[in-house]
């Protein structure tokens, strides 16, 4: 009897702790599914928060000016129009400076690598005296605000006669995007394995070899990453083209832009439209260049 009993509270008890354990399961389970709920809303409202500009952006670029004015916005274009497109590249030298720009900043971020790539390696890579004094000062050139250098680099403008040229804004740019560079890269290529360069070296390559066969390939994804940001620098870049440009075939597309502007009532819809085109080429870069834009390539790269 007694043995029997015992068996019978035994299987009581284990009957009450799997209820429990199930009860505990279904309200971690609740629990769970709110912050989930909650996740995926603020994701939603985020993404709304991020996109509604670019909607209303080219939302705006289609309207009349009567509708834009209107005392009650619209969601969408009651009249649909390219009004404001037509005059863009009709009657302004929008395509001209687009091109322009498009050059500037192509040249801009070509040199502005090839010039930083070889100086975050050494930062990253190279022991010597004063490393540490010589990266904070690069990150400090770059934080240097960019009104300090208007009349100096003018003036170096004005010796070199590059004044009101497209050149002259290449001379110009490469003060802020060669430190951007450089500060940028270093990480990336202090993420690399080491093991990779003392293997190449075991193999005869020197320095300069490991440095551009080795390193380089490795380091594509964050040179890719900063070389589209540098460019979208130039491309938007508006100070140093507005105090540096005066001729109509020498300006780029954010001069223009803001010739746009004048009067009490400026047209948005072409201010939309402008900048519409003008976020074309940055988004096609990025298209091209996204599948370069991958980390881990040196996964297995070396045994553990």
């Amino acid at each position: 009897m007694l043995q029997s009993r015992i068996i019978c509270e035994a299987a009581s008890w284990r009957a009450e702790l799997k209820m429990k354990q199930n009860n505990t399961i279904k309200i971690r389970r609740k629990r769970i599914r709110i912050p989930a709920a909650a996740g995926r809303i603020y994701i939603v409202i985020s993404l709304i928060v991020a996109l509604f500009p670019i909607y209303w952006m080219i939302n705006t670029s289609f309207k009349t000016e009567y509708e834009i004015y209107a005392k009650t916005p619209t969601l969408y274009p009651h009249t649909f129009t390219l009004d404001a497109y037509k005059y863009l590249l009709g009657e302004t030298n929008f395509l001209n400076s687009m091109k322009n720009s498009l050059v500037v900043a192509a040249a801009v971020s070509l040199f502005s690598i090839m010039v930083a790539y070889p100086v975050a390696y050494t930062l990253a890579r190279v022991k010597f005296k004063g490393r540490k004094v010589f990266s904070k000062a690069i990150l400090f050139m770059y934080l240097l605000p960019t009104s300090v250098l208007y009349i100096p680099l003018y003036m170096l403008l004005a010796k070199l006669h590059l004044t009101n040229s497209i050149w002259g804004l290449a001379v110009i740019y490469p003060t802020f995007t060669l430190p951007y560079i450089s500060w940028i890269l270093i990480p990336h290529i202090a993420d690399i394995s080491r093991e990779l360069e003392e293997a190449a070296e075991v193999d005869g390559c020197t320095r300069l070899q490991t440095m551009y066969r080795i390193v380089f390939p490795l380091a594509v994804p964050g040179i890719a990453s900063t070389a589209i940001f540098t460019f979208a620098m130039c491309w938007g870049e508006y100070l140093y083209a507005l105090v540096n440009l005066t001729s109509v075939d020498a300006q780029t597309f954010p001069v223009v832009i803001s010739g746009l502007i004048f009067g009490d009532m400026p047209a948005w819809n072409q201010l939309m439209a402008a900048a519409v085109l003008a976020g074309i080429p940055i988004i096609i870069i990025y298209m091209l260049a996204s599948s370069t834009l991958v980390g881990g390539r040196t996964a297995g790269g070396v045994k553990g």
